[in-house]
């Protein structure tokens, strides 16, 4: 099962990534760890399947999800998902898959039953806590960046920050790639402001405008960002926050989008 979760691909590209666990004590060594291998495979199957930790079958995957969870915590805390995101989005321009020109953004809102970090009252949920999951991909979907504020946060706040949190890409010779020459974003971007920020960046803001009847053509290339959207609530631990704290929230979803990025490299 745990072969089938985590493909030799992907273990490949996160095994050099993750920390070095202290040797074990020759006197009272204790209990043989768990495989990393096979704690990864309690992550995803959580990632995938939506279950609690603690319903995790340990007989079909291997540990616990109590094991499962505090790799997640380890690793999020070593900062590893988002270096495999790096890797696998330098991979993906070294063979020519990433296309940076064009770049959308959006945001989408998900239900969290747990307070915590980065939630808050939502305008589409009736006022029950949630959050938000913002995101910025290249022309075919593929997710650049992605961050979670809360659910009262308007989406325009975090179109900086995400442009920020792209990081430097390689993969072919020459300077790192870091961002889009143009991005589209519908109404909820329309702001002057944020159109001169773009503009400075080098960036050509591509906004619907607000007031004005639908048909702009800027649909077909936007949409991309809404489908990214969908392939991301495929995993069903992300449609509704389980997660108190955010920053765990925030490791399975640089996971899955992670694992979005190896699905294109194998196609």
């Amino acid at each position: 099962m745990s072969a089938d979760l985590v493909p030799d691909g992907l273990w490949e590209r996160i095994a050099p990534l993750l920390p070095v666990r202290p040797a074990r004590r020759h006197r009272h060594p204790g209990r043989l760890p768990v495989p990393d291998r096979v704690a990864l495979a309690g992550i995803v199957y959580v990632l995938r399947k939506g279950v609690a930790w603690r319903d995790v079958p340990i007989q079909l995957i291997g540990c616990s999800g109590v094991t499962a969870w505090r790799r997640l915590r380890d690793w999020t805390e070593a900062g590893v998902w988002p270096r495999l995101h790096e890797v696998l989005l330098a991979e993906l321009r070294a063979t020519g898959l990433l296309k940076m020109d064009d770049s959308a953004i959006d945001g989408s809102h998900v239900r969290a039953l747990k307070r915590g970090d980065h939630t808050g009252p939502s305008a589409v949920d009736r006022g029950r806590p949630g959050s938000k999951h913002h995101l910025i991909v290249d022309r075919h979907g593929t997710p650049l960046a992605v961050s979670v504020t809360g659910g009262n946060r308007h989406d325009v706040t975090q179109l900086l920050p995400l442009l920020d949190a792209i990081p430097p890409i390689r993969g072919v010779r020459g300077r790192p790639r870091t961002r889009p020459r143009r991005l589209f974003a519908d109404r909820g971007y329309d702001f002057d402001k944020y159109r001169r920020l773009l503009w400075k960046r080098g960036i050509k803001p591509l906004i619907a405008r607000r007031g004005v009847p639908h048909g702009s053509g800027l649909g077909k290339t936007r949409w991309v960002v809404e489908r990214t959207f969908a392939w991301l609530h495929q995993f069903k631990r992300l449609r509704i926050r389980y997660e108190i704290r955010a920053d765990l929230h925030h490791g399975l979803l640089q996971l899955a989008c992670s694992i979005i990025c190896l699905r294109r490299l194998r196609t």
